[in-house]
């Protein structure tokens, strides 16, 4: 197996405003500092990943050394944390 580095096309402010908005929601569900697998911006490389390659969630999981399972819940906390972005029409 051969294993690289890629670049992602995404401005850094990019990635660091959705890690903000990550930590934000992880602190308003309560969660403790240091409980979770990835650092909030390895989550948001994660999710811009996801929607910028539509990169396999199992692949993205192995990529980030997570499960499977995981990586699905946090792709999907992404998508719940900028759905709550969204204006109300």
């Amino acid at each position: 197996m051969i294993t690289y580095r890629a670049a992602l096309a995404v401005p850094r402010e990019l990635v660091h405003h959705l890690s903000t908005l990550l930590a934000a929601e992880r602190r308003r569900l309560g969660a403790r500092k240091g409980s979770r697998a990835l650092t909030c911006f390895a989550q948001a490389v994660m999710g811009l990943r996801w929607f910028r390659d539509r990169t396999d969630r199992a692949a993205l999981g192995r990529d980030h050394g997570i499960s499977r399972a995981t990586a699905y819940r946090y792709i999907d906390e992404v998508i719940d944390v900028l759905a709550d972005q969204e204006p109300l029409s």
